[in-house]
C-alpha cells in the first residue's frame, strides 16, 4: 500500500509565530488572538498590523499605519493605463497577478531586501491591491476608475467607495470589514506555502506575492467561493435544493463550500460570515443565505443517512452569498479574497526571508518518487530519430 503522504498533508516544513490552527476543535488564532474576539473588537488595519509587526498596535501606531495605508492606495498612472489596454473580457486574477508585477518597476528601494524595506513594500502591497481590484473592475465595465478617498479611511470602506462610487453605510462596511479580518491569514495554506517556497529562494516580495495569486486563483483554493455562487444560482430556489444536493452525492460530486483539508468540525469562519449573509439576505431581501443554509442542511443530512464521514462548511460556503448580496460581481470573490490575504502572505514573506533563529530557512526542495519510464540501471537507449519504429 501507498503510505506517502499525499499533497503535503500533516507535514510539518517549517515554525511560525504567525498563525495557529486547531483543526479538531475549529480555532483559529492570529498571533495568539482568537479570531472571534478580532472579529468582535478589532478592524482590518488592526489585525494587519497585528499580522505584520507581532503586537497589537496603541492608539497612535494604529494611527499611523493607517495613514501609511491611505497614502500607498494609488496606483502609478502608467499602471491604469496599461490595465485600461487589457481586454475587457481578461480574468482579475490574471489581471491582479501580472499587475503586481509592475510595481517593482515604482519601488525606489528594489536594490535592498532588509526587513524594514519588505515592511514598507507589505504595507504598499495591502493598500494598492485594494485599489487594484476595485480599479480594474471600472475599467472591464468601461467605466472611470474612481480615486480613493483623502484622509485614513478604513480600508473596507474605501475599497467599496472605488468600487462603487457610493459610500457604503456604517453596517456594510463594518460586515465587509469583518470579511477581510476572516481572510486575512490562515497559516500554510497553497497560496502562502506558495508565496513562502518562492521567498526561500530570496526572490524579491512582489515575485513572492505574484506566485501566491497564482496560486490562489485555483479552484481548490481561492477560487472555490466562485463555483460556490454559481452552485447556488444553478440551484436558484430553495424548493431545489434537496433534490441538487442528493443528485451531485450520488454521482460522487463534490458539493463546493463544504469539506476544508485542516478543520475536522466547521471552520469557525464560516459561522461567523453564515450570520453576516444573514443579515445582508434579509437586509436586501435576497434568497441567497436561505439557499445557502438549506445546502449546508443537506449535505450535512446525507453524509449522516450514507454513514459517511461528517462533513461541515468552510470559509467559502457563507462568503459567496454574503458578497453575492452585497452586490459584488461574481468574478470578484477570489479577488478581495486575495485583498484580504495580502496581509498574512506579506507577513509570511518576512518571517520566511529574516527568521530569528539561526541559522536561516534553507531553500524548500522537497524529494519525489521517480515512477516514469524505467529500462534498467543504465537509463534507456537513445536511438536515433531516423532508426525509430513508427508508433501505432
Amino acid at each position: 500500500m501507498d503510505t506517502r503522504n499525499i499533497g503535503l498533508r500533516n507535514i510539518e516544513v517549517a515554525d511560525t509565530k504567525i498563525c495557529s490552527i486547531d483543526g479538531e476543535n475549529g480555532k483559529l488564532i492570529y498571533r495568539g488572538y482568537d479570531i472571534f474576539d478580532l472579529v468582535n473588537h478589532s478592524s482590518f488595519e488592526e489585525t494587519s498590523y497585528l499580522l505584520l509587526f507581532g503586537d497589537l498596535p496603541d492608539k497612535d501606531n494604529l494611527q499611523q499605519f493607517s495613514e501609511q495605508l491611505s497614502s500607498a492606495r494609488e496606483l502609478p498612472r502608467s499602471v491604469i493605463d496599461n490595465m485600461k489596454n487589457r481586454p475587457k473580457a481578461a480574468r482579475p486574477m490574471d489581471v491582479i497577478q501580472s499587475t503586481i508585477s509592475e510595481l517593482p518597476d515604482y519601488d525606489p528601494d528594489m536594490d535592498s531586501d532588509v526587513k524594514e524595506v519588505n515592511v514598507k513594500r507589505s504595507i504598499n502591497l495591502i493598500a494598492k491591491i485594494a485599489s487594484l481590484v476595485a480599479e480594474w473592475d471600472r475599467i472591464r465595465k468601461g467605466n472611470e476608475p474612481i480615486e480613493p478617498l483623502d484622509g485614513a479611511t478604513n480600508h473596507a470602506t474605501n475599497f467599496l467607495y472605488m468600487l462603487t462610487g457610493e459610500m457604503p453605510s456604517k453596517e456594510e462596511s463594518r460586515i465587509f470589514d469583518i470579511a477581510l479580518i476572516l481572510h486575512a491569514e490562515h497559516s500554510f495554506n497553497a497560496s502562502t506555502f506558495a508565496a513562502r517556497e518562492i521567498a526561500s529562494t530570496r526572490a524579491h516580495m512582489y515575485a513572492c506575492i505574484g506566485g501566491a495569486i497564482g496560486a490562489l486563483s485555483g479552484e481548490l483554493h481561492g477560487g472555490a467561493n466562485i463555483q460556490v455562487m454559481r452552485m447556488l444560482l444553478d440551484i436558484g430556489d430553495v424548493s431545489r435544493v434537496d433534490a441538487w444536493v442528493k443528485t451531485r452525492l450520488d454521482r460522487g460530486e463534490r458539493v463546493m463550500g463544504m469539506g476544508h483539508a485542516v478543520y475536522k468540525t466547521t471552520d469557525p469562519r464560516a459561522d461567523i460570515l453564515a450570520r453576516l449573509s444573514k443579515i445582508i439576505s434579509r437586509k436586501r431581501n435576497t434568497p441567497w443565505y436561505d439557499i445557502t443554509a438549506l445546502v449546508e442542511d443537506t449535505t450535512r443530512k446525507y453524509m449522516r443517512e450514507h454513514n459517511k464521514q461528517p462533513i461541515y462548511p468552510n470559509v467559502d460556503l457563507y462568503s459567496a452569498s454574503l458578497y453575492y448580496s452585497m452586490g459584488i460581481p461574481i468574478e470578484l470573490n477570489t479577488p478581495i479574497f486575495a485583498l484580504s490575504r495580502i496581509a498574512g502572505w506579506t507577513t509570511h514573506v518576512i518571517e520566511e526571508k529574516f527568521a530569528e533563529a539561526a541559522p536561516r530557512p534553507a531553500l524548500y526542495r522537497p524529494k519525489a518518487l521517480y515512477v516514469g519510464k524505467y529500462c534498467g540501471p543504465m537509463g534507456c537507449e537513445y536511438i536515433p530519430i531516423n532508426n525509430r519504429t513508427e508508433k501505432t
